[in-house]
C-alpha cells in the first residue's frame, strides 16, 4: 500500500512538469501579442526567454521532489540525501519566488499605458506566495529531518 501511494506522488510529480511543459510551449502561441508573429519571433521575446530560464529552477525543485519521495520508498527517510532533497527545494522556491517577483516589477514598471497589468501582477502575488509557503515548508521538514538524524546518530553512538 505504501508503495504504491509512492508511485502515485511520483506520477502526479511528473504530471505536473509534464503539464507545465505543455502550458509553455503552447501559451507563447495564443497570447495576445503573439498571435500574429512566425515561430521564430514568439519564441525569441526577452520576457518569454526570461520564463523558459526561470522555470529551470521549477524542473529542478520537481526532479528533487520526485527524488525525496524515491527516498521515502526505499525507507531512506532519514538520510543525508533526503535532508540535501530538502535543502534544494527550500532554495528552488525561493529563487523562484525572487524571480517571479522580478517579472513582476518588471511588468509594473514597463507595461504599455493602454494595458491593465491587474491580472498578471495578481497571478506573481499569489504564485511568489505558495513558492514562499513551499519554501517554508521544505525549511521546516529538513530541520525536523536534520534533528532526526542527529538523534538517530547519538543513539548509535552510546550503544
Amino acid at each position: 500500500m505504501k508503495r504504491i501511494s509512492i508511485i502515485f506522488l511520483q506520477a502526479v510529480v511528473v504530471l505536473i512538469g509534464i503539464v507545465a511543459l505543455v502550458i509553455m510551449i503552447r501559451l507563447p502561441l495564443t497570447e495576445g501579442r503573439a498571435k500574429d508573429l512566425d515561430l521564430f519571433n514568439i519564441y525569441a521575446d526577452p520576457f518569454i526567454l526570461y520564463g523558459y530560464a526561470s522555470s529551470i529552477v521549477f524542473f529542478i525543485a520537481l526532479y528533487k521532489a520526485f527524488k525525496l519521495l524515491g527516498y521515502i520508498g526505499q525507507n531512506n527517510v532519514f538520510s543525508s540525501n533526503a535532508v540535501r532533497a530538502l535543502k534544494s527545494i527550500k532554495y528552488c522556491a525561493i529563487a523562484l519566488s525572487i524571480l517571479i517577483l522580478t517579472a513582476g516589477l518588471y511588468i509594473r514598471m514597463s507595461h504599455d499605458q493602454h494595458d491593465d497589468p491587474a491580472g498578471f501582477i495578481a497571478m506573481c502575488i499569489v504564485t511568489t506566495f505558495v513558492s514562499i509557503v513551499v519554501a517554508t515548508a521544505a525549511a521546516i521538514f529538513e530541520k525536523i529531518l536534520q534533528n532526526a538524524i542527529d538523534m538517530k546518530s547519538e543513539n548509535d553512538l552510546t550503544i
